[in-house]
């Protein structure tokens, strides 16, 4: 009897919330209804091309019916880890490139933001913040012509003023030299995204009580010593976030960058898994064997975003879950 008791009182709190549960959605329909069109985007965008996923493990030519092409198994995954060394170089300037960009993206940000906010006249500030936001509005194409106008070998700006200045002999060739493009990418990254990931810090930076800074003003607590104790401790769950948010995209590249700087004499410093994944998937015709590639990216960036936000909420507190 205490058993069924126990049983009628347990499937009498599910109804219970299950009700409830309902009654909050009924409630909230028109954010739900709201909300509909991005999510029946995203599940049409990202979740249903993953049944493409079935190419990698056959052997799939253009015209031929997918579900009639022979079953190959794993093949595609061996070749990439066993018949090539081509994932060693891939991996290094996939990882050294994106991991650079992201740590240095954001703490060249978190700095930035801490900066502007401590610029007392409002006008200068909008000014500034306007102009370093600008950039991430403009097209890689615009980007690259502007760095080739300036870095060019030969006819770029800045080489011309060197040699005429007498400071350099021939121009240095940024945009071919290997041993130039991975500083050149972080830099045109940073360039590029600081104006947008310091409004993210700036936002954080707002949301902070002014009796924080009421108190250390009755402390005798000096500017460095509020942004030190204060503003910087209260930005860390904002880093965390970002960090891990962006840890997810370790092993994704801006597609369009990479296309435009990349050429025949720095490929091998320049070259990506994007970039792998386009030659091998669109111009090559090998879907079979890009596919593989882009599944093993995506499971690696799976567990990097899983392993990070483990970690953090042990070391942290902070996690996105």
């Amino acid at each position: 009897m205490a058993k069924q008791e126990a049983a009628v009182i347990v499937s009498g709190a599910e109804r219970q919330y299950q009700a409830t549960w309902v009654k909050k959605v009924f409630r909230q329909k028109y954010l739900f209804l709201m909300i509909s069109p991005a999510v029946l985007l995203t599940v049409l965008f990202h979740y249903v091309p993953l049944f493409g996923w079935l190419i990698a493990f056959k052997n799939y030519q253009v015209g031929i019916n997918l579900w009639k092409a022979p079953w190959i198994g794993l093949q595609q995954f061996k070749m990439f880890f066993m018949e090539s060394t081509d994932y060693i170089y891939l991996i290094r300037n996939t990882l050294v490139m994106n991991l650079s960009v992201i740590f240095l993206n954001l703490t060249v940000a978190l700095v930035f933001a801490i900066l502007l906010n401590e610029v007392r006249q409002k006008w200068f500030k909008k000014i500034i913040q306007t102009v370093s936001f600008f950039p991430f509005f403009v097209s890689w194409v615009i980007v690259y012509a502007i760095i080739h106008a300036l870095l060019g070998s030969s006819t770029g700006a800045i080489n011309v003023s060197l040699i005429k200045l007498g400071i350099l002999e021939q121009g240095i060739n940024v945009l071919g030299d290997k041993a130039y493009s991975w500083l050149l990418v972080i830099f045109v990254q940073g360039w590029k995204y600081l104006g947008y990931n310091a409004v993210i810090y700036i936002a954080a930076i707002t949301s902070i009580s002014s009796e924080q800074y009421e108190a250390a003003d009755m402390d005798g607590a000096g500017r460095f010593k509020k942004i030190w104790h204060i503003t910087v401790p209260n930005l860390m769950p904002t880093f965390i976030i970002l960090l891990i948010l962006n840890i997810g995209w370790v092993l994704n590249s801006d597609f369009d960058l990479f296309y435009l700087f990349t050429n025949p004499t720095n490929w091998e410093t320049m070259e990506v898994l994007d970039m792998y994944i386009y030659k091998f998937g669109l111009k090559l015709g090998n879907f079979s064997y890009a596919t593989a590639v882009g599944i093993i990216k995506t499971i690696v960036s799976l567990i990097v975003v899983i392993a990070a936000n483990q970690l953090s909420k042990k070391m942290t507190g902070k996690s996105l879950l």
